[in-house]
């Protein structure tokens, strides 16, 4: 009872700061403004890590390494945690357990960078709808706006109703479930 305590906590806590390190790098990728109190927020909750990693690490153009190496370093973390907590032998474990690991924690980057994606576009078609001019709209609509506007040159409108986030949520969904989250299920399997 008092592991699966502990697996809580470390799966809330490693997984709310992944969320933090990603949201930040997308929000540089995507020119959200920086003046809006929720990007302060992330700015604010990830300024610990992100400005030594800058000495460290330099930005390639536009993508800040990192930032993403942050991000990347908590999902390995939480990987290594979370077996440690369950039981496994990490300490004995062979070097192709460590490619697992690495490779878990990379599907788990990618696996939360889609669910960040997903979510931003069903809440901007929601507030589209109940509230547009709600002061989280300018974030959405710069984060979503990129992987919309892709869609939107190849899905025509019906109507007046865009049919984009619809596609790109549908899309999404199945990405997660038929390839990423089997992928890593048969990973943590071999373990």
């Amino acid at each position: 009872m008092l592991n699966n305590a502990i697996l809580f906590l470390l799966q809330t806590l490693l997984g709310l700061l992944t969320l933090a390190f990603l949201l930040r790098l997308y929000f540089q990728l995507t020119k959200v403004s920086f003046q809006n109190p929720a990007a302060q927020v992330i700015v604010t909750l990830t300024n610990f890590a992100v400005k030594p990693m800058r000495r460290l690490v330099p930005s390639l153009g536009k993508l800040d390494i990192s930032t993403l190496l942050l991000a990347y370093i908590t999902q390995l973390v939480l990987a290594l945690c979370t077996l440690w907590v369950k039981g496994f032998p990490l300490l004995i474990a062979g070097n192709s357990i460590w490619l697992v690991i690495l490779a878990v924690a990379m599907i788990g980057i990618i696996s939360m960078s889609v669910t960040i994606f997903l979510y931003a576009v069903l809440i901007q078609a929601i507030l589209s709808w109940v509230n547009p001019h709600t002061p989280i709209a300018p974030i959405l609509n710069n984060l979503t706006y990129p992987i919309l506007r892709i869609l939107r040159k190849y899905i025509p409108s019906a109507g007046n109703i865009d049919l984009s986030p619809l596609i790109f949520i549908i899309a999404a969904q199945l990405l997660l479930t038929t390839i990423l989250i089997p992928l890593e299920n048969s990973l943590l399997s071999t373990l």
